[in-house]
This record gives C-alpha cells, sequence and structure tokens, in this order.
C-alpha cells in the first residue's frame, strides 16, 4: 500500500512516492524509503512488499553491473526495466512470486523514459505512470495536468501534487513526499 509517481518530461524524468509503510491498517513507519537509484541515470519506485521490493532493486543493481562490464557500456533505461521484468516473471513462474510494482524512470541517449512492471513481469511504458493502492487517485492528478511540454520543475511539482492528492484520500499512502529528478543528458556523465 503506497503512491509512486514516474513523469517524463521534455528535462528528464522525475519519481515522487509517499513515505508511508504500513501493516495492514497499522502504520508500520513513517519514513520509508520507497525511491532507489539504480545509477546515476536510472532508478526505481516501488510498490508493495518493501523486502520483496529491497531484495528486487539490489539483485537487478548487481546483474546491471555485470552486464555492463560484459558489454563495455551501461544499459539503456528500457533495457533496465525489461531486466527487471524479466527477474519478476521467472520468479513467478517459479511459483516465488515478487509482490511488487515498480516505476522505473531515467534518462539515456534515446531521451527520457518511464516504465512500469508489475508482479507478473508485464512492462508498460507512458509519459506519466503511477503505482500502489493511491494511484487511481494520483491518475486522476496526473490526467488532468499533465502537458507534454512541461519542463523538470514542473513535472516535480505535478509528480508532488498527486502523491499528496492520493495521501489524502487512500489510508496506505502518507506521511510526507520524496522527490527524485534525473534531468535529460544526465546518462552522459559516466552512469554506472
Amino acid at each position: 500500500m503506497t503512491t509512486t509517481v514516474g513523469i517524463r518530461s521534455k528535462d528528464g524524468v522525475v519519481l515522487a512516492a509517499d513515505k508511508r509503510a504500513s501493516k495492514g491498517f497499522f502504520v508500520g513507519s513513517k519514513v520509508v524509503q520507497k525511491i532507489f537509484s539504480l545509477d546515476g541515470a536510472t532508478a526505481v519506485a516501488i510498490a508493495g512488499a518493501m523486502s520483496d521490493a529491497e531484495y528486487l532493486v539490489n539483485l537487478a543493481k548487481a546483474e546491471r553491473r555485470l552486464l555492463a562490464l560484459r558489454r563495455g557500456y551501461p544499459l539503456s533505461v528500457k533495457e533496465s526495466a525489461k531486466l527487471i521484468s524479466n527477474i519478476v516473471y521467472s520468479s513467478m513462474k517459479s511459483y516465488n512470486p515478487f509482490y511488487v510494482e515498480l516505476v522505473v524512470a531515467g534518462v539515456d541517449r534515446e531521451g527520457a523514459h518511464v516504465y512500469t512492471s508489475d508482479m507478473s513481469g508485464a512492462i508498460t511504458s507512458e509519459d506519466f505512470m503511477s503505482s500502489g493502492s493511491g494511484s487511481p487517485i494520483a491518475y486522476g492528478v496526473l490526467e488532468q495536468g499533465f502537458r507534454k511540454e512541461f519542463s523538470l520543475d514542473e513535472a516535480r511539482k505535478l509528480a508532488e501534487a498527486a502523491v499528496r492528492a492520493a495521501m489524502e484520500r487512500d489510508p496506505g499512502s502518507g506521511n510526507g513526499v520524496d522527490v527524485l529528478s534525473i534531468p535529460n543528458g544526465h546518462a552522459f556523465l559516466g552512469a554506472n
């Protein structure tokens, strides 16, 4: 139970997430980190079981490093999202699923990208994505406020507004918002 948002703008990508970790109807923590950097140009926002998500992120980081070392250059954002979805799909097929939904966002030589991967391993990409129990509310704000020509700062404000709106109605979301911005061109600074 959470709310995460990813937005692609003309200047880069933004990820936002609330800080609440719930245990059923109990607030387990008010200061949980739900946005993780895979490298300087790609990050992930997590919704679902925290232990599954943290394990999956650490596994994806290690696999990405190995692949980048083998081939001599870093993975694109799409390749990173596909790697994560393949790990999730493989676990689901072996009857040991990850109970997570991830928003993968970043910039590479092809521009800014936002993907989501669900617990079945399916990936989709759009200009903005949301996951978690508060996502229906966040999507309402995103649908109303998104414009393709957004600057990174405007996307950042919309992402925070979408998570804050979800926090008003979703009991699984709350206790503040973390926001991460990755500007275009960041991938050329030697990510990985």
